[in-house]
């Protein structure tokens, strides 16, 4: 299913930077449809990027990558000690 969900991000993404309504419509309904499906067996920060359509750190994720960025959500690294 991550294989089906990496490249659904990709095409996604190639579909933004050509301004194809069309391929970003397919591309976030398979997302979708994929999240909705894999929610229980899915890695819990994998669903929480797609939940938040953080469909880059989703990739990010996916390739591997350890530093992705702290988001508006804050996370760990992003909450402030009082």
């Amino acid at each position: 299913m991550e294989t089906q969900i990496k490249e659904s991000l990709m095409s996604l993404l190639a579909g933004i930077k050509a301004a194809d309504g069309q391929v970003i419509a397919d591309s976030m309904a398979r997302l979708d449809d994929s999240l909705a499906r894999g929610r229980g067996t899915l890695h819990p920060q994998l669903v929480h990027f797609l939940e938040n359509r953080s469909y880059a750190k989703a990739l990010m994720f996916l390739g591997g990558e350890t530093d992705i960025p702290v988001g508006a959500c804050g996370g760990r690294a992003g909450k402030t000690q009082p």
